[in-house]
């Protein structure tokens, strides 16, 4: 079995188990982010919003883990929110854009394959806000034309919300182009980019972005660690109430341990981009469906973009097979399918009938997400399993 990146230390809690091919649901913790982090469970206890000598150490902790999530994202640490959830980021991009908004029928734009934060989001703000929703159509790969976007734009919206990269086939939305649209509108631009910070590079300014949701779960931090880019001049809503931290954006008491946590994962994340890492997740990902469609001809069919997608994401479906049956028969094997189990029945991705996969092709969709600790014998094991396992059904 070839060995993940350079320098990897191993991860305890993948020895022994099943090939991990879920990165994109949750990433193991880094050992060097846990180690990062636990003094600030253990020694450094003091309030970091306190004048005493114990709160020195935390309040240094938390600017310097504030300037390497910055850093990682070409912004600067004054813009940088620190949140509990990505859901958290989302709903405080979008609720607090359409309440900070002076316009009376706020309009808010979000697409057809949004993580369910933003959707429900939106849900709720026309629910108990009276906002205007338009929800955008995909393309056959899952993009949002430029086309429909500007359509849909009025002199009331006060918001797009689009994702960066989709969760499920990692299909990345023309995100640049959709910016400048809605900035020459007069409206806010937020992107939920937490399945592609750290996968790929991301700068908010060479993206046009006023708010972007970064989450630490999916970057090889904690649950429970994330955060929001503000662009200075953006006003919000806050979505919590307090004393002030958080530019006032997010009240409480800062948990310094997790924000040390994700500013260690922001700094890996950065120098993994600059040592190649995209390349190798891709070629590694590219072996994964050579492999499938060799051992399975005629019965192997890529859900989503064939190039403009993240270099970790594989979702495929195979004919004759219902993809939570076929897991299910791979006991060497985590990962995810394109289905969601509701009281015993399957039913396919929205993100996938989104796009105008059939019914059957939805639910014999696999999402194979490949990380750190990807190893091309993971790869060898994975085909094997699965092509055996569909060869039998």
């Amino acid at each position: 079995m070839s060995a993940p990146g350079a320098g990897l230390p191993a991860h305890p809690g993948l020895a022994g188990g099943p090939v991990y091919l879920d990165y994109n649901a949750t990433t193991p913790v880094d050992p060097r982010v846990t180690a990062a982090m636990w003094p600030y469970l253990s020694d450094f206890f003091g309030n970091p919003s306190s004048s005493h000598p114990y709160s020195q150490e935390p309040q240094r902790a938390l600017a310097e883990a504030r300037a390497k999530v910055a850093a990682l994202l070409g912004a600067g640490p004054g813009e940088i929110v620190f949140t509990g959830s990505g859901s958290e980021a989302d709903l405080l991009a979008l609720r607090g854009a359409v309440l900070a908004s002076s316009r009376p029928h706020p309009h808010v734009i979000a697409q057809a394959t949004e993580h369910p934060a933003v959707l429900e989001t939106c849900r709720a703000l026309e629910r108990l806000h009276g906002a205007r929703v338009t929800i955008l159509p995909v393309d056959a790969d899952g993009l949002v034309t430029p086309a429909e976007l500007a359509a849909a734009l009025t002199e009331d919206t006060v918001l797009v919300s689009v994702m960066a990269a989709n969760n499920e086939t990692g299909a990345l939305q023309p995100i640049t182009e959709l910016a400048a649209l809605v900035h020459e509108r007069g409206a806010l631009f937020h992107c939920d980019a937490a399945q592609a910070v750290g996968k790929i590079p991301l700068r908010v300014g060479e993206l046009g972005v006023d708010l972007l949701t970064v989450v630490g779960h999916k970057m090889y931090a904690p649950k429970g660690a994330a955060a929001l880019y503000v662009r200075d001049g953006v006003r919000l809503e806050p979505v919590v109430y307090g004393g002030g931290q958080e530019r006032g954006l997010r009240a409480g008491t800062e948990n310094v341990a997790l924000t040390v946590a994700l500013g260690t994962a922001a700094q890996l994340a950065a120098a993994e981009l600059a040592d190649g890492a995209p390349a190798r997740f891709a070629a590694l990902r590219d072996d994964l469906h050579q492999r499938l469609t060799a051992s399975l001809p005629g019965r192997v069919h890529l859900n989503g973009p064939e190039t403009n997608r993240l270099p970790n994401t594989l979702n495929v479906s195979i004919d004759g097979v219902l993809g939570h049956e076929l897991l299910a028969a791979v006991g060497q094997l985590a990962a995810s399918t394109g289905s969601a189990c509701h009281s015993g029945t399957h039913t396919p991705s929205p993100v996938l009938t989104a796009m105008g996969l059939d019914r059957d092709r939805a639910l014999g969709a696999l999402r194979l997400s490949l990380g750190r600790w990807t190893t091309a014998g993971d790869i060898e094991t994975a085909a094997a399993a699965l092509t055996q396992a569909a060869a039998a059904q």
